[in-house]
Order: C-alpha cells, then sequence, then structure tokens
C-alpha cells in the first residue's frame, strides 16, 4: 500500500488518538528485516506532524518471541525503549514479553503497543476503517456479558470441527479505548475471554497458526485438550512445528489454553499474511497456548492459532452464531450497525 492519505490519517488515529501521545513525547518505533516500512515510516511522519520526537529502530528478525528473544535482542534496544514515552513495536515475532520490554515496562512511563506484524494496509484499515468510539461500545458490551458470567460455562463451535467449552476465570488485563497511562496495549479488534485454565475441554481446529512464524494451514490443525493439551493432530508439516512450539511454552511438555477471544474489527480483512490483522476479523477467535505471558514464568513463547467464524455460548445462551453477535439484542444491533468507515 502507498503511503497515501489514508495511510497518513490511519497513523493520526494511532498515535494522537489511541496512544494520547502529546507534543514533545519522545515515540520509539521498533521494526525488523520482514516489517513493511511503508507502516513504520507512516508512524513516523504522524509523530513529526503531532509535535513528537520520533526515532525509528531497525533489528533483524527475531527467531522466536518473548524471553527466547533476549540472545538476539541488540543493547542498544534497552535504553531507547526504557527512555521513550510511546513504544510502537512492529516486530514479528514481536519483542512482548522479552526482559527489554519487561524492564521498559517496570519505569512506569511507557506506554507499549504491540503491533506485530501490522503492514501498511493493516493500519490503514485497523485504525482508519473504524469508528473507535462506536468499536468500543461494542467491545465494552461483549466484556460486559463475559464478566458477568465469571465461573460459567462457555462453549465455543464451528465448522471446521471445533466443540470445546470452559469454565471463565476473571480477567487477566483489560483493554481500555485509549492509552492514557503507562503499560501494555493491544491492537484494538477483538474481545478476550480468559478460562480458568484446568476447565477447558474438547477439540480446537484451526486454520491457521503463530508459532515460529505465521501461516495459514490446510489441512486443520487440531488440537485436543483435557485441562492440559493432550494432543496434536493434523496441520500436515506445521504440526510440527506447532509441537515445538508448545513445547518452548510450557517447559518440554504441551501446556494449557490460555486465552480465547472473538474478533469484532469491522474493516479488518483475513490476509492469510497478518496475524494481527487476521485474528480481529469479525468472527475470528486468537486462541493462546502455553503459560500466560501476564502471569510469572510467561511470555517465554505464546503460541497463537486461529479459529474461523465461531459460535459462542456463555451459560448456555447463543451470544455468537457464526461469526455473527445475535444476543442480547441491544448489542446484536450495535454490532450490526458498526460497518467500516468510507474512504
Amino acid at each position: 500500500m502507498s503511503a497515501g492519505p489514508e495511510l497518513a490519517a490511519a497513523a493520526d488515529v494511532l498515535l494522537r488518538d489511541y496512544m494520547a501521545l502529546q507534543p514533545g513525547e519522545s515515540v520509539l518505533i521498533t521494526a525488523d528485516t520482514a516489517t513493511d516500512m511503508t507502516a513504520a515510516q507512516a508512524i513516523m511522519n504522524a509523530a513529526v506532524v503531532a509535535g513528537a520526537k520520533p526515532s525509528l529502530l531497525v533489528i533483524p528478525q527475531l527467531p522466536f518471541q518473548g524471553a527466547l528473544a533476549d540472545p538476539y535482542v541488540p543493547p542498544a534496544l534497552a535504553a531507547a525503549a526504557s527512555s521513550s514515552a510511546v513504544w510502537i513495536d512492529l516486530t514479528f515475532p514481536y519483542l512482548a514479553g522479552a526482559h527489554v520490554q519487561d524492564a521498559a515496562m517496570k519505569t512506569g512511563r511507557v506506554r507499549y503497543l504491540l503491533g506485530g506484524d501490522m503492514g501498511a494496509g493493516g493500519l490503514a484499515r485497523l485504525f482508519g476503517k473504524v469508528d473507535l468510539d462506536r468499536y468500543y461500545a461494542v467491545h465494552s458490551g461483549f466484556d460486559d456479558i463475559v464478566n458477568a458470567a465469571i465461573g460459567k460455562t462457555v462453549r465455543i463451535s464451528d465448522e471446521l470441527g471445533t466443540d470445546v467449552s470452559f469454565t471463565l476465570a476473571k480477567p487477566g488485563f483489560r483493554k481500555p479505548r485509549r492509552a492514557e497511562g503507562a503499560g501494555m496495549f493491544l491492537v484494538p479488534g477483538s474481545c478476550t475471554m480468559f478460562p480458568e485454565l484446568d476447565s477447558v475441554r474438547g477439540e480446537i481446529h484451526v486454520c491457521a497458526a503463530f508459532h515460529e512464524y505465521y501461516t495459514p494451514l490446510s489441512p486443520p490443525l487440531v488440537f485436543r485438550v483435557e485441562g492440559r493439551i493432550r494432543e496434536l493432530a493434523g496441520g500436515g508439516n506445521e504440526r510440527r512445528v506447532m509441537d515445538r512450539a508448545l513445547r518452548r511454552a510450557a517447559d518440554g511438555q504441551y501446556g494449557h489454553v490460555i486465552h480465547f477471544t472473538h474478533g469484532i474489527h469491522p474493516a479488518a480483512r483475513v490476509t492469510g499474511t497478518s496475524f494481527i490483522e487476521d485474528m480481529r476479523a469479525t468472527g475470528n477467535n486468537a486462541v493462546g497456548f502455553g503459560v500466560p505471558w501476564w502471569l510469572p514464568g510467561g511470555g517465554e513463547n505464546h503460541p497463537d492459532a486461529i479459529v474461523s467464524m465461531q459460535s459462542i455460548w456463555i451459560d448456555g445462551r447463543q451470544v455468537v452464531d457464526r461469526g455473527q453477535i445475535v444476543a442480547p439484542p441491544e448489542l446484536a444491533r450495535l454490532s450490526d450497525e458498526l460497518t467500516p468507515l468510507a474512504a
């Protein structure tokens, strides 16, 4: 995608609206040798226009995410990250969970966005093609349903064969409308459901995975779960890669399912090339595995996979039917009215 006005407007929304950037603040943009540099350049340009002080730091693409990336992170990055006010991370595998990111978070000053493999097209759609206030009305409504059902049972199914249930746990983190304080922030577009780790039962059939890299899957990869992940099936050659990633994430064995999500972004597209965008497409579900990165010992590696066009029941009531929110009626109406902004 060319660096035109739509991309410039989206980068402005990302920085000044979502990340609450103020004039004079320092902005660090981290990228790697596989990053779409058009996106990185657009964000840097937007920071300049906003009166901020941006820097762009490009590193070799990391072989792993999280703490496994530590040996590959250039030492200079630590000083740049901890001294910034806003840090936009476009590396993929990403730096979240690495010690350099953990140290930046402990300063209590840095607002970090996990942008991952979001390219120029994804940036334009995810931040430029949605009214964030209307989006968050739907997001908050879905969160309210989930938070009111803590301790209740959720069931998720899809047409590929997924049929899994779990008990809802308390949220591991929240996703605010705007980054008005220090912390880690995620690209808007999905609502998260946290299971009681040992409660997950059933099969999860996934159509794409992020293990050591992001890739569509044919045939689907099947996770069989009884509290912990017990077995992998299908997935062709990618099953071996996921096996390695799962074992890295849980001290040599298979770990747990640590989160489910529901994608609600009206402009997100399934491109097959961007995990960050694909998982946010309406009806998609990013399922996370291993040890939660927000708990001690987590973040070593965090394999994810995507369930497509899911249906969801919460405490026996169907709230999503093949990707579309259908209940309660007011939330279904808000969801139906959440459409991409015109050019």
